[in-house]
């Protein structure tokens, strides 16, 4: 299963396991269940902590369970074969069982622990999703650290029976206790958040008592990162707050243009972004929704942002860069079966559509991209685009086009998605040209027609464009003093992330020249205000 150079790899982290454990799995005679087998032994024979028996009496079969030797109960099980974009969870999930500690905020941590209940978590994902190792690894934790949580991680393309049962048509998707519980992307403290009724006000209560920040960045994507990098080297007091370090980054599968970063993966440079940020001391507050922006003179000459459980922050200069998120065609039937057959990121959900018939709205790169993919897996694509001609780049529309399971329609738009009631069933488009309307059978249907800016709380604070983008002036500066914005959420043309970087590094520096221009505002005062 695992060549020479993984086996090298796993070995060399496998001496961090300091409590014995055993693998303990449930096979059939399938030939999966030979390769679980295959995959066992390499890693049971790589440490003297851990051992395998193939006695395991689950119903799910193949998958195995993490049985620590003493020690805490643990319900931790895998009915997949934890490769591709979850190795990194199997291989965490081995070091935690192991007694190696985890990289999350003590806080966390004991919040995990605290958790009052019994939770039976089942989370679907796929191998190509890079969206549910987040997820994954989130409730593998739980299920380390507090043996009231039972986590079982199932492969959707396993366990496809499962999956058409319970009409699992996105992931990751999350059960809890039988009932769905979430989908999409999660990290522990959003999860945790969920099951403690209590955090909200805690964490509200926490941002209420902090002192004013000289910049605040709201956002974490990577405007937020390197308005934070630049801000923190000036040697001023830094503070960013975001929903979700990394922002929509984290769900770009390849980066092969950031300039001296040959190739990565949205996750793994938006961990890089953080790790980066926390090197200079910024103090990240994350799972923070912003919902207000308070100008300075109603604030006591300091800008307040208010957030979604209640608490506010307050700070001397502020930067916007709460980026964009994807765009809804806002017709009949496309709410309705979100996740039930609509679906936004084809590596994420491509694969719970082998051998059925999509389509892609979408005629841009990102369109064009998705349908190339996603080719390779169901059995036909079919490409609207409601303008006259494809909008993507020369070489990947000749790509599409030599296809043979691809049909492209242009001067196409979507009216309705329709379905049976609990998962899409197709879809009808007008033709723009001749005006008939066309319905098309089909199970799938990804949007991919771009970007919303994240500015719904922003209308009445701060000039926005007619669609919705924060106008900015040459150096990141908003229609109000001592509020900078950068990053997709803004004018700036060419949605990149090298862009937002850039933009992230002057709205800092604009910030800084704003505070050394600027009196300070008499603290106490304004805290009291």
């Amino acid at each position: 299963m695992l060549d020479d150079t993984l086996l090298s790899q796993l070995k060399a982290y496998l001496e961090r396991v300091s409590q014995p454990f055993t693998l303990v799995a449930s096979l059939d005679d399938s030939e999966n269940a030979a390769q679980m087998r295959t995959l066992l032994e390499q890693i049971a024979s790589l440490s003297d902590k851990i051992s395998v028996r193939f006695d395991g009496t689950d119903a799910r079969r193949p998958s195995f369970a993490l049985e620590r030797v003493s020690g805490p109960a643990q319900h931790l099980r895998f009915a997949a074969i934890p490769l591709g974009h979850e190795f990194t969870s199997l291989v965490l999930a081995l070091l935690w069982t192991g007694g190696h500690p985890p990289k999350v905020e003590a806080e966390t941590l004991e919040a995990i622990r605290q958790l009052d209940g019994d939770y039976r978590f089942e989370v679907y994902m796929s191998l190509s999703c890079h969206n549910c190792p987040d997820v994954v690894q989130a409730l593998s934790l739980m299920a380390v650290f507090n043996p009231r949580v039972q986590t079982v991680v199932i492969d959707g393309a396993l366990y496809q029976s499962e999956v058409e049962s319970r009409q699992i048509m996105a992931v990751p998707t999350v059960y809890l206790n039988g009932e769905l519980f979430g989908s999409g992307r999660m990290d522990v403290e959003e999860i945790v958040a969920k099951l403690d009724t209590g955090s909200a006000q805690r964490d509200a209560a926490k941002l209420n008592a902090k002192a004013p920040y000289d910049v605040l960045i709201v956002g974490g994507g990577p405007a937020g990162a390197a308005a934070a990098v630049y801000a923190a080297r000036k040697g001023i007091r830094v503070g960013l707050a975001a929903e979700r370090f990394g922002g929509q980054v984290n769900d770009t599968l390849a980066i092969e243009n950031y300039i001296s970063v040959l190739e990565t993966d949205g996750p793994k440079f938006g961990m890089a972004l953080e790790a980066h940020v926390r090197q200079y001391g910024v103090e990240i507050l994350n799972q923070q929704r912003a919902e207000k922006l308070i100008p300075a003179e109603h604030e006591g000459g300091l800008i307040g942002v208010q957030f979604a459980h209640g608490g506010r922050l307050q700070a001397r200069s502020v930067i916007l860069s709460t980026g964009a998120r994807w765009r809804n065609v806002n017709v009949p039937g496309e709410a309705q079966y979100r996740n039930k057959g609509v679906a936004y990121c084809p590596h994420c959900d491509g694969p719970l559509f082998k051998g059925k018939r999509v389509s892609v709205i979408g005629g841009g790169n990102s369109g064009v991209e998705a349908a190339i993919d996603l080719a390779g897996l169901v059995a036909h694509v079919t490409l609207l685009e409601f303008a006259p001609e494809l909008r993507a780049d020369a070489v990947l529309v000749s790509k599409l086009r030599s296809l043979p399971n691809v049909t492209i329609h242009t001067n196409a738009q979507t009216t309705e998605i329709t379905g049976d009631g609990s998962k899409v069933n197709g879809l009808t488009y007008t033709d723009r040209a001749s005006g008939a309307s066309h319905h098309l059978e089909l199970e799938g249907v990804f949007v991919q027609i771009g970007l919303v800016p994240n500015t719904e709380w922003l209308k009445g604070v701060v000039e926005l464009s007619r669609f919705g983008e924060i106008v900015v002036d040459a150096k990141g500066q908003t229609s109000v003093p001592g509020i900078m914005a950068a990053g997709d959420v803004t004018t700036v043309p060419y949605k990149q992330i090298v862009i937002a970087a850039g933009d992230g590094a002057k709205a800092a520096l604009s910030a800084f020249d704003y505070l050394i221009r600027t009196p300070a505002p008499q603290m106490a005062e304004a805290v009291a205000a």
